[in-house]
């Protein structure tokens, strides 16, 4: 009677082995089920379709998708698509997709650009922007104003030089920026951590 307990008792215990095994591969494999589902969606006649399903293999960072991703962006006609695209690269490793992310914010589409840009989990990638002398003054501009939100004491010396420059527009968005991060930073930290969104601005977009 003894062995038949024993016996019960490991059939029990590998069972319940088995089970915590494949509850624990179910988030993977649903990442790449909602992956594939998402990537059927970029060839879908609808630009808005399109657009989500690109934002979702972005938040996935679905790795796998990044070749499909690449070809489709090449033949992608709707702007607003294509710059989810290019963030859905990006977000799988291609580092050079950000050009095309901070160029967007020159142009009407400069609200879907902010949103992607204060995604980043850091704003070191966009420091290289600050220093390149073509950015026109609008970008620069709306790159403050993306590291108002997310930025550091770091950040804050890097906005210090654009205090003071010539475009009234520039030198107010540093100005802002840097009482966002000092105003931040003076705050207690706390154990929550939460990703900081931009808030459209009241400003009419470029034409």
């Amino acid at each position: 009677m003894r062995s038949s307990y024993v016996i019960l008792s490991i059939v029990i215990v590998c069972c319940s082995a088995r089970g915590v095994s494949a509850q624990a591969a179910v988030p993977e494999e649903g990442a790449r089920a909602d992956s594939s589902q998402y990537a059927r969606q970029l060839s879908s006649s609808d630009p808005a379709t399109r657009q989500a399903a690109a934002e979702g293999l972005a938040r996935l960072a679905a790795l796998e998708q990044r070749k499909l991703v690449e070809g489709y962006v090449l033949e992608e006609k709707d702007k607003h698509v294509r710059l989810a695209l290019n963030w859905a690269l990006y977000r799988m490793g291609k580092r050079e997709a950000l050009f095309q992310i901070v160029r967007e914010l020159d142009s009407v589409r400069f609200g879907q650009a902010l949103d992607y840009l204060t995604q980043l989990e850091t704003p070191d990638p966009l420091y290289l922007f600050l220093t390149q002398e073509n950015t026109p003054p609008r970008v620069t501009q709306r790159l403050l104003e993306v590291l108002g939100e997310s930025g550091n004491a770091e950040t804050v010396e890097k906005i210090k030089p654009f205090l003071d420059h010539y475009d009234p527009r520039v030198s107010g968005a540093a100005r802002v920026a840097t009482g966002q991060i000092e105003n931040r930073q003076a705050q207690p930290k706390t154990d929550v951590k939460t990703r900081p969104r931009v808030v459209t601005k009241s400003e009419e977009p470029l034409r």
